[in-house]
């Protein structure tokens, strides 16, 4: 089995009904984005900045879909199309967030991305905006809104500064019931931690020097009063849970715990060492909402073998959380019998893809496009 030689981009459906503040947190994102390179498709335009993605010189990552409806395509080839241009090596892309129009079917997105042949994308969750003040009358108008939550993988309760905290305890109530194992977090203007979402980017110094505009540039100077720069207290929405292990995770166990992961829990990364189970390699862990992959890497001579897990989610519990992961440790070694590791195993592979070598690919700068294994739960 042949681990992907190059990272791939994880691709965020950004979803909602109309003035629920898609466009509004996706800007947010823009002016917060810490240096991490985003790609833009968007629906409609509302008020993102097209002319401004365009002046600052990101006409390659951005793909306008004017009037067209994104998940009114047959099948995954259309929306191939406009990514097989944001993962182009030389666009650097470190996400891909995709605003849907207000009307689309979120679920039809989903289904096109894990079904898309494109190599370089990796599945980041479909995260729905719901409008506080108007969730009811929403609700009324579209019913098909309890659908679009049910396969949510995060959702944002938006503009809850509109309601009072009894009604804001009572909408959170409805829409985690409606929403299931999604974790629902709290929001004003959209505003949410962009690393529930994605990881940072770290860039070498000298690319800081020299660089062109960016988004971050441009729509700083329009912030609000009182919304420039990071707002000190997005990180209280959700919780985050650091484990490490250098013994290794028994690959029942730990599969079983990740089975049953609880509710709110959104996003699980980081490397796992299953021991005996393969001794070869560390495998990279993603999970997002319902969406599980493993990715094996060898590992590199003089490595530490250690299990590095962050989570990620609202509602948690941190203690049952690491003591959960804990219990999962492998037992002493030459106490388990190895054609029952063995086994154990294939719970592990049944969310890794196999890769067959093929030739590379390469631009017309000559830089190798090699093609990648995208791995479907």
């Amino acid at each position: 089995m042949t681990p992907p030689r190059t990272p791939q981009i994880p691709v965020v459906v950004l979803a909602g009904f109309l003035g629920s503040g898609k466009t509004t947190l996706l800007n947010h994102l823009l002016r917060n984005r810490a240096g991490t390179r985003i790609g833009v498709i968007v629906n409609d335009f509302g008020a993102i900045e097209i002319d401004a993605m365009t002046v600052s010189g990101q006409v390659g990552s951005t793909v306008s879909l004017g009037n067209g409806c994104l998940c009114c395509a047959v099948d995954a080839s259309e929306l191939d199309t406009f990514l097989e241009t944001l993962t182009r090596p030389s666009a650097r892309l470190d996400v891909i967030v995709i605003e849907a129009s207000g009307l689309a079917e979120p679920q039809e997105l989903v289904r096109m991305l894990l079904a898309s042949d494109n190599p370089h994308i990796l599945y980041g969750g479909l995260v729905e905006v719901v409008d506080a003040a108007e969730f009811g009358r929403t609700r009324q108008r579209h019913p098909e809104i309890d659908r679009h939550l049910a396969v949510a993988d995060l959702v944002v309760l938006n503009k809850t500064d509109r309601v009072g905290e009894a009604e804001r305890e009572r909408l959170g109530a409805v829409v985690a019931e409606l929403s299931g194992p999604a974790a629902v977090i709290s929001a004003v203007h959209g505003r949410i931690d962009p690393e529930l979402l994605f990881d940072p980017a770290l860039r070498p110094d000298h690319e800081d020097k020299a660089r062109q505009l960016t988004f971050e540039d441009l729509l700083r100077e329009e912030a609000p009063d009182g919304h420039e720069g990071h707002d000190d207290h997005l990180h209280a929405s959700y919780e985050s849970v650091d484990f490490t292990s250098d013994i290794p995770m028994d690959p029942r166990r730990f599969m079983e715990f990740l089975d049953s992961r609880p509710d709110g829990l959104y996003r699980i990364k980081g490397f796992a060492d299953f021991g005996a189970g393969d001794r070869d390699n560390t495998y990279a862990l993603h999970a997002v909402g319902r969406f599980l992959r493993f990715v094996p890497r060898p590992w590199a001579r003089g490595e530490q073998r250690l299990t590095q897990l962050v989570m990620i989610g609202a509602g948690i519990d941190a203690a049952a959380l690491s003591a959960g992961l804990a219990a999962c440790r492998a037992d002493e070694p030459g106490r388990a019998d190895a054609a029952d590791v063995e086994r154990a195993m294939w719970g592990v592979l049944r969310y890794v893809q196999e890769q067959t070598p093929e030739p590379e690919v390469f631009d017309a700068h000559g830089t190798a496009d090699p093609r990648e294994a995208a791995a479907e739960a």
